[in-house]
């Protein structure tokens, strides 16, 4: 499909920010795809549209401060550095700025050398493999470092780190945060455990294939950079249960949903596993996993409306988009929320 298809005009101001000052009274467009229809809410509200037996499925990645900016040995140039994916052996995947000047043998100062790191590897489109150097504990020494990777459209960084986490964060890793779970605070979480929902949680390491800008004319030719994630063996065995029962599976956020769908495509049912992901989700795709979806306004032309609109339909996405611009709904990872449910019904 052509990318100009998911465009949409998006005025700089409704671009947030900051995040709400209380997690769910950020605003939330419920959308019935199957009908198409859409009324404007709290998120608050969300709860009601929980039914027992229903399973949430929400990623509980931790987002580290993977961006670094450092000097290189030779020649005391600056250099920025974004960790993506740890590669083990203190090796990194990083995205570098200015990357043809990183070649194998680079070496480069973090911080005093807090951290030393040393290019190993060179790939295309400023991807660099980076070992590093330290004492004491990598990501201890990296909290004195790095700084959160905010996206670059917004223009200052949190006054507190934790606003840039969701309140289930466990698992440290991701170069961005899930953003859909900003909005859940951990009474609400307990109200919807309460109503007889089972919350499940999942691991996907965020890193480029999420974020990462579609440069081609024609979606086909896009190819998703790959993401770790890992599934327990006691999320399978709920999941499982749930499909066979025919109760809903509610994913917040679509690295939820390209999780439980790469692993449903993969086996044909739920299994546990710990391996990577290049899933690319786009309209013609049919969905075997995810029977809801949470998830915030997404950049035009992104990957992620193109999630979006395979889910509910391209038109009826723009449509909704178009009405949360009319009503300044707030856009992007600091932005407000929508939820989506119901049957498919997509144009």
């Amino acid at each position: 499909m052509k990318i100009e298809l998911f465009d949409y005009y998006l005025p700089e101001e409704l671009i947030a920010q900051s995040p709400s000052e209380v997690r769910d009274e950020c605003r939330l467009l419920s959308i019935n795809r199957e009908n198409k229809t859409f009324v404007d809410e709290h998120f608050f509200d969300i709860k009601k549209y929980f039914k027992k037996g229903d399973v949430l499925v929400r990623n509980n990645t931790r987002v580290i401060p993977a961006r670094l900016f450092g000097v290189k040995k030779e020649t005391g140039a600056k250099v920025e550095v974004l960790l993506l994916k740890d590669l083990g052996n203190d090796t990194w995947e990083c995205l570098c700025g200015n990357a043809k000047t990183i070649k194998i043998g680079t070496k480069i100062g973090f911080k005093d050398d807090i951290l030393v790191g040393e290019c190993v590897a060179t790939f295309d489109e400023g991807i660099r493999h980076i070992k590093f150097s330290y004492k004491g504990i990598f990501l201890e020494e990296l909290e004195k470092v790095g700084l959160m990777p905010l996206p670059p459209y917004i223009h200052s960084q949190c006054d507190d780190n934790e606003k840039y986490q969701t309140v289930y964060s466990k698992i440290s890793g991701s170069a961005a945060a899930p953003t859909a779970g900003f909005h859940f605070t951990n009474e609400l979480l307990d109200e919807i455990k309460n109503s007889g929902v089972t919350i499940v949680d999942i691991t996907l390491n965020i890193g480029l294939g999420t974020f990462r800008p579609v440069k081609v004319d024609d979606t086909e030719k896009h190819t998703m950079h790959s993401e770790e994630y890992d599934l327990s063996e006691e999320a399978a065995k709920i999941l499982n249960r749930a499909k066979k029962e025919g109760r809903r599976i509610i994913a917040v956020g679509t690295t939820s949903v390209r999780t439980l769908e790469a692993n449903i495509s993969k086996y044909g049912e739920f299994k546990a596993t710990h391996e990577s992901t290049n899933i690319f989700i786009q309209p013609g795709y049919e969905f075997k996993a995810v029977d809801a979806l949470i998830t915030n306004f997404h950049l035009p032309k992104s990957t992620l409306i193109m999630l979006v609109s395979a889910f509910m339909g391209r038109e009826f996405t723009l449509e909704c988009y178009n009405h949360a611009v009319k009503e300044k709904y707030r856009f992007f990872s600091f932005g407000d929320s929508m939820f989506i449910y119901g049957k498919p019904n997509k144009d």
